[in-house]
């Protein structure tokens, strides 16, 4: 490739600052923040601003056959938006407009780059809710939650990312304009391409706009800790909390490991002789009724204690201590592999049963914190990239734990997508029949191959 043609060509159709080359700028954009993932480095990055310029972009790349990996605000944990060697990082985090919020329709249409928090704000600003709420809400983009299908805390409740998104707006490998979906509550015109683009990790196009579903804003949240002497007892109190009818709006486990890294670093004051930490919330018209059931299941299940937050502060307070969990054990050891296995809400107590039976047998520390009412939970294997012998330990016990999950019924990803990281395990779960599938739509989108090459699958 001729690096000075395509350096001419971006430049003749993006602004001067919207084309970096110094390696020293271009490196901080080399990856994501997964843990065991190679990345390139990338010819240069581009930051453009409107769709016209993503076009632009993307005839250049068909021109001259240069791979393009798009990039959100990079806090994936699978190594997705990693750059390869000569690409092109396609980097959307300047697109970040809100355009619409329309209360009648109840939909917002944003531009890929709007941070999740940003959105969520504005739109309760006018009585409105925008639910997929990853733990990091406050930095990761639209654009990038619709990339992998994120997930977040008040899934139990209200659903995932893909729930959301009506319709998207896409610049296709050639340069091309789609359109997907619409912005009525139904729709059912034809094969539902929306869908298939989110979570396909921009595999398949670039997602320039989007328009996403709201709800009416619900009432304030009130939470409660309930304290267990297992975890499992406190997955049997998750089973019989869904299995009686209640609807919490999120319903999340941290283990003892989970709870000391918090308190360590944030000084939460969370109880750190207990095994599981149980929260739930609920944001009913009568949030203190309902905890009051959850609170008599939990203690019937084995909770030693059981404390209902009296304030909307204290409840967020617990909530906060959810969210710092990954950050958290990052600092244990410097380093984590952070795994994303979904499992039946009924098998939850034996993959948590297995996790520990997995760090002790190589001798590992294992936190782990779970979005318990829905199986989803992130085991955290810490661990110190300087010792070889850990860090190969480090890696066979994340891939135990991956097919742990599949032995269980359940999925290697509930969220943070496959990117790098679990390519060889996607091809596991999916099967031959369904690799090829996936292989022929790809090619139908990408003839070429320039989308995030060598990712997914």
């Amino acid at each position: 490739m001729d690096s000075a043609k395509l350096i001419e060509r971006l430049h003749s159709g993006l602004p001067e600052d919207a084309v970096l080359t110094d390696p020293d700028v271009t490196v901080s954009y080399a990856h994501d923040m997964a843990s065991f993932c190679e990345a390139g480095t990338p010819a240069a990055v581009v930051l453009p601003r409107t769709v016209e310029q993503v076009q632009h972009v993307m005839r250049t790349a068909t021109e001259l056959r240069v791979p393009v990996v798009p990039q959100g605000a990079r806090t994936g944990l699978s190594g997705a938006a990693n750059a390869s060697d000569g690409c092109l990082v396609l980097s959307l985090t300047k697109m970040d407009r809100i355009l619409e919020i329309d209360p009648v329709d109840r939909v917002a249409v944003v531009e890929p780059g709007v941070i999740n928090a940003t959105l969520s704000r504005a739109v309760a600003a006018q009585g409105l809710y925008y639910p997929p709420d990853p733990s990091s809400w406050e930095m990761c983009s639209i654009g990038g939650n619709i990339g992998t299908a994120s997930g977040g805390l008040c899934c139990v409740k209200y659903g995932v990312t893909a729930e959301y998104v009506l319709g998207l707006t896409v610049v296709l490998a050639d340069g091309s304009l789609l359109n997907t979906g619409r912005r009525t509550a139904k729709g059912v015109a034809g094969y539902d391409l929306t869908r298939l683009f989110v979570g396909s990790e921009g595999s398949l196009g670039i997602v320039v706009r989007a328009t996403l579903a709201l709800k009416p804003e619900p009432p304030q949240q009130l939470a409660l800790a309930a304290e267990f002497p297992t975890a499992a007892a406190a997955c049997e109190a998750v089973c019989r909390i869904m299995a009686d009818g209640h609807a919490p709006a999120l319903l999340e486990l941290m283990d003892r490991t989970s709870i000391q890294a918090v308190n360590a670093m944030a000084n939460m004051g969370l109880p750190e002789t207990t095994e599981a930490l149980l929260l739930a919330a609920f944001d009913t018209p009568e949030p203190a009724r309902d905890l009051a059931a959850v609170a008599r299941v939990c203690t019937e299940a084995g909770a030693t204690e059981v404390v209902p937050a009296e304030t909307a502060a204290e409840s967020d307070l617990l909530l906060q201590a959810r969210r710092l969990t990954l950050t958290a054990l990052d600092r244990v050891k410097g380093v984590t592999m952070i795994d994303d296995v979904c499992v039946p809400r009924s098998r939850l107590g034996e993959l948590l049963e297995g996790v520990a039976a997995i760090a002790a047998r190589h001798d590992l520390t294992i936190g782990v914190c779970a979005h318990a009412g829905d199986g989803n939970t992130h085991p955290t294997v810490c661990f110190d990239p300087a010792d070889e012998d850990e860090a190969a330990r480090a890696r066979i016990s994340f891939d135990e734990i991956m097919g742990l999950g599949l032995e269980l019924g359940g999925t290697i990803t509930g969220e943070h997508g496959v990117g790098l990281l679990k390519k060889d395990w996607l091809a596991r779960e999916l099967g031959p029949v369904s690799l090829r599938l996936h292989r022929g739509i790809k090619e139908v989108f990408d003839p070429l191959g320039l989308l995030n090459p060598g990712k997914v699958f």
